[in-house]
């Protein structure tokens, strides 16, 4: 892969498989994917200036961490790979800023990653963290289905929730409450 090249989408499925992602992260990541686009078209709707190729792909090879690992170091794993592979700093910016609505240097200290923000900042690393909140498997899910799987799996005061909650009010306040029939054009 040349340098600063966003791959196609086929690439990028290809990528997925030969890292070694199980046939359930690849079609995880088309739903993400699927979805991410659909929400940074609503963006351009509303005049808003999103790389919507930068978002599909992204969201593409947002899980390619879990070829080796599921736990949430997975983020900071494929960060790592898409870096080894020479992609673009967009992509590996997205790929590590997904997890868990974002990680602050804080949190990241006390999971020993390396200390540094990994909260999504550009518009395209919102959405894709966005987006794939709001998808469990291959299925487009209401937020407060996501939030309520966090607060089982880390507990009701983790500041994940308020993360994921202030992201999805960010979203829906710039296009509106999509889901999986939302039609942004």
């Amino acid at each position: 892969m040349s340098e600063h090249r966003l791959p196609t989408r086929r690439e990028a499925l290809s990528i997925l498989v030969k890292a070694g992602c199980p046939p359930n992260v690849v079609e995880h990541c088309k739903t993400v994917s699927a979805f991410a686009v659909k929400v940074a078209k609503a963006c351009q709707k509303k005049s808003l200036k999103v790389d919507v190729s930068l978002v599909e792909i992204s969201s593409l090879l947002h899980d390619i961490g879990r070829s080796k690992t599921h736990s949430v170091d997975h983020a900071l794993v494929g960060g790592e790979i898409a870096r080894s592979m020479g992609l673009p700093n967009s992509v590996v910016s997205i790929v590590e800023r997904h997890a868990g609505g974002g990680i602050p240097k804080e949190e990241a200290k006390k999971l020993d990653w390396p200390a540094k923000d990994y909260l999504p900042k550009t518009l395209e690393e919102k959405i894709v963290c966005y987006a794939d909140k709001r998808v469990e498997g291959q299925r487009i899910v209401p937020i407060e289905q996501t939030l309520k799987a966090y607060a089982v799996a880390l507990g009701e005061t983790h500041p994940a929730i308020e993360r994921i909650w202030q992201l999805h009010h960010e979203i829906t306040a710039l296009v509106g409450n999509l889901d999986a029939n939302s039609d942004p054009a």
